[in-house]
């Protein structure tokens, strides 16, 4: 059969076999049909495995964020090429979409990393099938895997309280009451600039790490995605979308904070607020030392650095912010939202709490602040 000619113009036929010739007209009625509803065909069978490698390569890595393009790396080489790989492209079941599925829970992961191998496989075989190289996506013949419930530990307001106090005494105190005056998120944090630390904080960027290409500070992304390179494989980078670009007010306790950090500490070349051994802070370092730190403390509960936003709420309560700017600083979109955050408690005895922890950060008999 004659199909559509290729991009540079060559002739491209797809050749038809079969053991007799009822079958074989069969066939050819079966495939004229799928030409005239497709557009075109495919001309030879790919493997599975060929297909995400260039799905990856040549589709996803000029559309999606370089954090997702990484997930989807790992998704790929981890579960599905080891599962099916080995299939034809145009072969694939449901019966093979679970066994992804299986293979994944298999090895010990939840249902959230089957759910994502299974979005991954969803949003690859819809472009195979808009590419003309499947008929159908197998992924839509299978239920996707429901998310694992996930227990989060956050701090208690009295933990937080004391977690301020012992961070007062640290070199990397400030960074620690950022996180947890603000609500921010990690990357937004370890990549704050000093120039971005005025009368408000300015949340529009964030630090990432981004696999390297052969270029320096080059990244795959879409031509759209706004970055500037750091250092090695860590840049700023916008939020998700511009909605997240957050510039909130900046007041005590944490303009004094911040402020007394910045003039104790020594000038980078990227101008960072907060740095480690004079270095930009690596993300999984940050989640690393805020883990020390809870340890050093005495906090011996599993909260991971980005769970603090309950936290956060019930910090500024405690502090005598006012909720309109409390729901301004955290994000939410309404007044209910920050008021379902907040805990009951003895409210003139964390004020109380709040004070003093503010009053430590800038006593002159604490050590010095330093970007160590």
């Amino acid at each position: 059969m004659e199909l559509p000619p290729g991009p540079n113009g060559e002739r491209r036929r797809k050749v038809i076999r079969r053991k007799n010739k009822a079958e074989l007209l069969a066939e050819l009625s079966n495939v004229r049909r799928d030409l005239e509803k497709r557009g075109d065909l495919p001309t030879k069978n790919q493997t599975v495995e060929q297909w995400f490698t260039y799905w990856l390569r040549e589709i996803a890595a000029k559309k999606v964020r370089p954090n997702t393009l990484d997930g989807y790396r790992r998704t790929v080489n981890n579960h599905i090429i080891p599962a099916i790989g080995k299939i034809k492209l145009d072969k694939v079941t449901g019966a093979h979409i679970r066994r992804v599925h299986d293979a994944v829970t298999g090895k010990g992961n939840n249902n959230t990393t089957a759910l994502l191998a299974h979005r991954t496989m969803s949003v690859s075989f819809k472009a195979a099938v808009r590419e003309g190289r499947i008929g159908r996506n197998p992924a839509t013949l299978v239920d996707a895997p429901r998310k694992a419930a996930t227990v989060l530990h956050a701090l208690t307001l009295e933990e937080a309280v004391h977690v301020l106090g012992h961070a007062a005494t640290r070199p990397d105190g400030a960074l620690w009451a950022t996180v947890l005056l603000t609500g921010a998120r990690r990357g937004e944090i370890i990549g704050l600039e000093r120039d971005r630390v005025t009368d408000v904080l300015d949340l529009s960027w964030q630090l990432i790490r981004i696999e390297k290409t052969d270029v320096d500070g080059v990244v795959n992304a879409p031509s759209d995605y706004e970055y500037r390179h750091i250092t090695g494989g860590l840049y700023w980078t916008r939020p998700k979308s511009s909605k997240g670009w957050r510039i909130i007010p900046l007041i005590d306790p944490l303009r004094s904070i911040l402020q007394n950090h910045i003039e104790h500490s020594p000038d980078n070349p990227w101008g960072l607020v907060f740095t480690r051994n004079g270095r930009p802070y690596g993300p999984d370092l940050a989640s690393a030392d805020w883990r020390r730190m809870l340890t050093d403390a005495g906090i011996d509960k599993d909260v991971r650095l980005h769970d603090g936003r309950h936290t956060t709420v019930d910090l500024l309560y405690a502090a005598g912010v006012p909720e309109d700017i409390i729901t301004e600083l955290v994000g939410h979109s309404t007044r209910a939202q920050t008021q379902s955050y907040k805990s009951l408690g003895n409210r003139d005895r964390l004020l109380a709490a709040a004070e003093q922890f503010s009053a430590l950060f800038a006593s002159p008999t604490k050590p010095e602040l330093t970007a160590d």
